[in-house]
């Protein structure tokens, strides 16, 4: 925005700010983040219930239309979900990182309320059960669209936010907000049919309304979501034009082929164990277990997944990503392969039994069901997190797919008409997998526990830069997040925070100075903390902009100098050419400021990093 010209008549314009506003505005700033995280995530609830709830679906439907429901529909009904999934992964993945994770999140709620609805009413031309299980498919395929696009869009805005909220725990907050959340739909899925069984509803009721209930969650957040606004990290870095793909790939190619096979060797494991976890359950009881009986088993056996991602959450801070997801790879395999060797006498101990498959079930979840969501929500750059997740998650859906439709013919084929022998010998053959991968993260999943988000947007680019691309296509042009949270008060901004044409603030009761005002405004463009009004936000009528600068400067970390040097570039200079002297003087502040910090600590620290940083403290304070 221009300032206007020095001929043309200028109307103040009259702002009132008190004190009570300003602390709303602070606690709005401050929880924006944590709400970002929270209603991202819950969605996702979504895939864990659909895909969870399909299992005792299956047995409902087993009852219902007996040798007519054959296991070639029962496979089609999970891969229609997995398909859409697959097709909402990769395209909401490139679809949030082109126009935004706010709309992609508006598009995949809609999509998972109408399938799920869909699904609820579905029904066959002239009551024909054929015609009813291909109605079923298109619904869960449309279903699908829209879980599959919760994934990118709702674990990139998660991982963007986390900092913001605790520094530090990225890990366990997108780690809570995501993977636990799916689990918890498992949970959730063993519940609600549980609960119309034993109200005595008939399978068809439980079918439907348990279909029903997956519109709750997405609906739940609905409303919050049109609240939200794009991550501050996604709009200063992101990359909706030229996109240089070839670049890209050149640069990630590694990466992305630790998170898709991680993912893939995951979900391979964890998608059919988890969706025929009722049907292998069913087996062991017998074929006069009741369907309450069998619900009930399965619910005691869904929650082992929530002590797992949380122990996962936490531990991906402490021990590191790599490690986490090392661990969790190698400890289900030990114990699946127990498992697989001694299943039939297991099957005889059953409560033995359903504990150990639902540690089994928690330690795939402690590792790689936790860090595959992680890592690949973090170790890729803004610009293209969302395309490089969504086909990372692509990939490992088509491990789900693989894992169920391979599923029951593996039991079939090893068991040699034996289930319990089958059974048994596809435990020890996922197990053998998981080993396989936990070495195969090892070798490739690179470990960011430390890193900000910034630090390979950063390294991406000084790559771009490097290979010749015009880095002026990152970011929007327009607006930032902060501007836009003044914006919709009717404040004008500019470059810098200041306003455009000089502000007059009416005071009343516990009103604010126009300085003050001015700090607190270039306070929210540089994303920080408004000033304490104690300390420097007072400081500039009542001291003088030389003196408070100069305070600031000897007492760095309790006042800051960084308001007034914004408050003095916008005022000094004559209207005509502010702009541009406003412009020049962060541009040449912003040259230097992260060149040689990294070399600096280095040079000076002679290897040893705690004294280097110490000695750069020194010198900068000096």
């Amino acid at each position: 925005m221009s300032h206007p010209k020095d001929n043309k008549a200028v109307t103040p314009k009259v702002v009132l700010i008190s004190e009570s506003e300003l602390e709303r505005e602070r606690e709005r700033i401050r929880l924006s983040p944590l709400f970002t995280i929270i209603f991202s995530g819950f969605a996702l609830m979504s895939d864990g219930y659909q895909v969870g709830v399909l299992s005792l679906i299956n047995v409902c439907f087993s009852k219902i239309y007996g040798d007519d429901y054959t296991s070639e529909i029962s496979t089609r009904l999970g891969n229609a979900l997995f398909v859409g999934i697959v097709l909402g992964q990769i395209g909401f993945g490139y679809f949030c990182d082109r126009v935004g994770r706010k709309v992609g999140l508006l598009v995949t709620t809609f999509l998972v309320i109408l399938g799920a609805a869909l699904c609820a009413g579905a029904y066959g031309a002239g009551g024909s059960t054929e015609g009813l299980f291909w109605a079923l498919t298109i619904y869960r395929g449309i279903l699908g669209v829209g879980v599959g696009g919760e994934y990118p869009c709702s674990s990139t805005n998660a991982s963007e936010s986390a900092d913001s909220v605790i520094q530090g725990r990225r890990g366990m907050l997108v780690s809570l907000a995501t993977n636990t959340m799916i689990d918890f739909g498992f949970v959730v899925a063993a519940i609600v049919p549980l609960i119309l069984a034993a109200a005595g509803c008939s399978y068809e009721v439980i079918w439907r309304m348990s279909f029903g209930f997956g519109v709750l969650p997405p609906l739940s957040v609905l409303y919050f979501r049109m609240k939200m606004t794009n991550s501050e990290i996604f709009q200063r870095n992101n990359l909706k034009r030229n996109v240089p793909y070839l670049l890209i790939i050149r640069r990630y190619w590694k990466y992305l082929l630790g998170t898709a096979g991680s993912w893939f060797i995951y979900d391979f494991i964890a998608y059919p164990f988890g969706i025929f976890s009722g049907t292998i359950l069913d087996t062991a009881i017998g074929t006069n277990g009741a369907f309450v009986q069998t619900a009930e088993w399965m619910c005691l056996l869904n929650f082992f997944y929530l002590p797992g991602c949380v122990a996962g959450a936490f531990s991906a801070d402490r021990i590191g990503r790599k490690r986490t997801m090392t661990l969790g790879f190698f400890l289900q395999g030990v114990l699946g392969i127990l498992m697989g060797i001694f299943y039939r006498d297991l099957t005889g101990i059953f409560p033995l039994f359903v504990v150990l498959y639902g540690v089994f079930l928690g330690l795939g979840e402690y590792g790689p069901g936790d860090m595959v969501i992680l890592t690949s929500a973090e170790i890729y750059p803004t610009a293209v997190r969302g395309t490089a997740y969504g086909w990372s998650a692509a990939i490992g859906k088509l491990g789900a797919i693989c894992g169920t439709s391979a599923f029951k013919p593996a039991i079939a084929s090893l068991g040699n008409g034996d289930v319990i022998l089958g059974q048994s010998r596809v435990f020890i053959l996922g197990s053998g997998l998981s080993l396989f991968g936990a070495i195969f993260a090892w070798l490739l999943i690179p470990d960011y526990t430390k890193h900000d988000l910034s630090y390979e947007d950063e390294a991406f680019k000084k790559y771009l830069e490097d290979n010749g691309y015009d880095v002026s296509y990152l970011g929007d042009a327009s607006t930032t997040a902060s501007q836009e949270s003044l914006q919709e008060q009717g404040i004008d901004t500019v470059f810098g925070g200041v306003g455009a044409e000089k502000q007059e603030v009416e005071v009343s009761d516990g009103g604010l100075e126009q300085s003050c005002y001015q700090g607190l405004r270039a306070s929210f463009w540089a994303r920080r903390p408004p000033p304490d009004p104690s300390q420097e936000c007072w400081g500039p009528d009542k001291l003088g902009r030389k003196k408070t600068m100069n305070l600031g400067f000897f007492m760095q970390g309790s006042l800051d100098p960084g308001d007034m040097l914004r408050l003095v570039s916008a005022e000094i200079y004559p209207t005509a050419i502010r702009d541009t002297t406003y412009g020049w003087s962060p541009a040449i502040g912003k040259s230097g400021a992260t060149t040689a910090f990294k070399p600096a600590v280095v040079a000076l620290g002679g290897g040893d990093a705690d004294k280097g940083q110490a000695r750069v403290f020194i010198l900068a304070s000096g």
